[in-house]
């Protein structure tokens, strides 16, 4: 049984890829320092033997006992409002823990995938934004500490791949959406979700014309599997390239849930991306991969999933860990 280590484990996207690597047959070895994940994502995976969680920053020296033949690094906070309120820890995932874990697949013969993000890209003057676009990124502005993190991180990743011989994978994740994501995390689609089964009114951000494009978690996690499989080292974009913008997003969510609140509008906070849209030609040719999940589709299961959340965890403000 090939043995896999997925950190992040207890987030969204980090359960929705233990959930897949069990269903091929591997043993996978979770981790995470629940800052922002919740176990109650991969509870129902702790029954399993060929499932076993290490609660553990990897930002920290990471050890694994025994064989290793791959490893995802989806460790990170991963909503603006989660890394602008641990900004070191959002640094320090990048750097250290992308460090820590390169050293252990080159110890151990893994190969690594690193989840990147659309985020390197900054607020791109490129549009749609191919793997070839260097972006547009302010090291020092307030979302430079989850941007850079992520520039360093491929950066680190593909010294370790040139000078070590390290087999290693880039994913750049673009706007992605499904269940297990936290109502309170800050990105759109909780964000306006949580206000419509609230009763309050929908918060955009400028004056809504800046673009969204939105991944279910299913198209997303089977672009990631693709990746890992192949023999593609250079960065590639995994996203859905139908794009809306978030004052259209609005009207759909008030549609999509039957309540009738108004659109409210404040000011676009500091480095917002107005445009974002990946360009998938690289995954569409070389891993035969695009989105199969109509947004329509993928927001009901969404807003399902949201309905049957209780009172308590509808109405909290703030993730348990940053108070």
């Amino acid at each position: 049984m090939k043995r896999i280590l997925i950190t992040g484990a207890a987030g969204f996207l980090g359960s929705h890829l233990c959930d897949r690597f069990i269903k091929e047959g591997f043993h996978v070895i979770g981790m995470d320092n629940l800052i922002t994940g919740d176990l109650k994502n991969i509870e129902h995976l702790f029954p399993l033997k060929q499932f076993e969680f290490q609660h553990h920053d990897v930002s920290t020296f990471v050890h694994v006992p025994g064989e290793l033949d791959y490893i995802l690094h989806f460790a990170s906070p991963a909503s603006p409002i989660d890394y602008l309120k641990i900004p070191i820890e959002t640094l320090k995932v990048g750097s250290l823990g992308t460090l820590n874990l390169l050293g252990v697949a080159k110890q151990k013969n893994a190969r690594i995938l690193v989840a990147s993000t659309s985020e390197v890209y900054g607020d791109p003057l490129v549009h749609p934004q191919n793997e070839e676009y260097y972006g547009n990124v302010s090291p020092i502005g307030p979302r430079g500490v989850y941007d850079e993190a992520k520039r360093f991180m491929e950066s680190i990743t593909m010294a370790y791949h040139r000078f070590h011989g390290l087999d290693t994978r880039i994913v750049r994740i673009f706007n992605t959406y499904g269940p297990r994501m936290r109502l309170n995390d800050g990105r759109v689609v909780p964000a306006f979700m949580g206000q419509a089964l609230r009763g309050e009114d929908l918060t955009v951000f400028g004056d809504g014309s800046q673009t969204r494009s939105f991944c279910y978690i299913d198209d997303q996690v089977e672009g990631i599997y693709r990746l890992l499989m192949s023999d593609y080292t250079d960065p590639i974009n995994i996203g859905n390239p139908h794009e809306t913008t978030i004052k259209e997003f609005a009207q759909e969510i008030i549609k999509l849930t039957g309540t009738s609140q108004k659109v409210i509008y404040k000011p676009l906070p500091q480095d917002d991306p107005l445009q974002r849209q990946p360009d998938i030609s690289k995954a569409k040719e070389i891993l035969d991969w695009e989105p199969k999940v109509e947004r329509s589709e993928g927001l009901k299961i969404v807003f399902d999933y949201f309905k049957s959340l209780s009172k308590e965890e509808l109405l909290k403000k703030e993730h348990r860990n940053f108070s």
